[in-house]
């Protein structure tokens, strides 16, 4: 319960059933504002590795058909009207953690909703043609791509509610304000980077990843499994089985493992190995605070936490030229003390100072009558909220 007169908080976090990395940039957010009150469309405390146990998470409806982590993307279309049923009303501040829809919850006027965005919702956004070329049949590929443009539509229209946008990276903040029309300010992720030391180092490669299709990790295996090269893959998700599938012998899958063992894989490493975009990409600065190099994808975040030439080294295309890069690359000449002191300029410490002073810049703001937003929203955006409006009334008025 708050204190007497202290102002009523509310979090909001898309769904809590695992803990990867903007489940850990949550649990900061919950440390922050100990007192606030816990919303997510879905919630698994097992899975959260009991993160939240000592907190009340208030649920949406969809908690009643239990959804597990590997069955809740089938109710996708339900999550916008999940998250906007939840009552806010009497809340001073709601901060939203989001990288689909939390950001789109309904407030009072005069409540001051500040979100924290990992990126816009990828698959309706910035990876709506690679989703669509891997549907199955033509027919899926129409209703997805129906259902991907009313959610740009539902989408825009939330975003013009929020009343000031945080973003975790460059890359995610030119997407907020080409895809939303709002400026933003970037505080990058927390890492932990005191529980990641330099020590021995053996042969082995890692990946450190959510097993997705847009992770493109099969860019990895194949690379590795080319180079005969050994390639420990840590992680799980729904494209693991179609992954082991491609790997030779040298690949080793060790699934989830512990938080000391990612530390220690980590420290033991040639190198990390980063086959997607990332709009940030934590796992890149663990290694680098375990003193290893990264070898990654050169786009997106990496190009603001991999130094090239110094931390790690950028690479683009397919597993051929993943390849390339690996046999190029000399990770063995890296200073295992210039990729600590990189990892620092993303330590924990400054999330925690950094994001309660914009919070506070928005509430100061908001007593003034001001707005964060970008001077002109993007024209694209114009459009799609003339039609939003047209088709959904109710959301354009809230």
């Amino acid at each position: 319960m708050p204190s007497p007169g202290a102002p009523r908080v509310a979090l909001l976090h898309d769904f809590l059933l695992d803990l990867r990395g903007a489940e850990r940039v949550f649990a900061v957010m919950c440390d922050l504002w100990p007192e606030a009150d816990l919303f997510t469309a879905i919630y698994d405390e097992d899975g959260t590795e009991g993160r939240f146990a000592d907190r009340e998470v208030r649920t949406s409806f969809l908690q009643r058909l239990r959804p597990s982590a590997r069955t809740f993307r089938t109710l996708l279309p339900l999550y916008p009207t999940a998250m906007e049923s939840f009552d806010l009303s009497g809340y001073d501040l709601v901060v939203s953690s989001s990288s689909a829809w939390a950001h789109a919850v309904l407030c009072d006027p005069e409540t001051v909703h500040v979100s924290y965005c990992h990126n816009p919702f990828r698959y309706a956004w910035n990876d709506r043609d690679r989703t669509l070329a891997r549907s199955p049949d033509p027919v899926s590929r129409a209703m997805l791509r129906g259902l991907f443009r009313r959610w740009r539509q539902w989408d825009w229209i939330a975003a013009q509610r929020v009343d000031r946008y945080v973003t975790n990276s460059r890359t995610t903040q030119a997407r907020v304000r080409a895809y939303f029309g709002r400026d933003s300010r970037v505080v990058y992720p927390p890492v932990e980077t005191h529980r990641f030391s330099p020590g021995p180092v053996a042969d082995h490669y890692v990946v450190l990843s959510e097993l997705m299709a847009h992770k493109q990790i099969d860019k990895a295996v194949r690379a590795f499994t080319e180079l005969d090269l050994p390639l420990q893959v840590v992680g799980d998700g729904p494209d693991a089985g179609r992954l082991r599938r491609l790997a030779g012998p040298n690949i080793t899958f060790t699934g989830r493992v512990s938080d000391a063992e990612v530390a220690q894989r980590l420290s033991g490493c040639r190198a990390l190995v980063v086959t997607a975009v990332e709009e940030f990409g934590i796992a890149a600065v663990e290694a680098q605070a375990a003193g290893r190099p990264v070898i990654a994808a050169g786009a997106g975040g990496a190009l603001e936490t991999v130094m090239d030439g110094v931390t790690g080294c950028f690479w683009s295309g397919g597993p051929d030229e993943l390849a390339d890069a690996v046999a190029a690359f000399d990770a063995a000449a890296v200073d295992p003390r210039a990729c600590v002191e990189s990892a620092a300029r993303f330590d924990i410490r400054i999330f925690r100072e950094r994001l309660p002073q914009l919070v506070d810049e928005a509430i100061a703001a908001s007593q003034r009558g001001e707005r964060f937003r970008a001077d002109v929203p993007a024209a694209p955006s114009r459009r799609v909220a003339r039609r939003g409006r047209a088709r959904h009334p109710s959301a354009g008025e809230r």
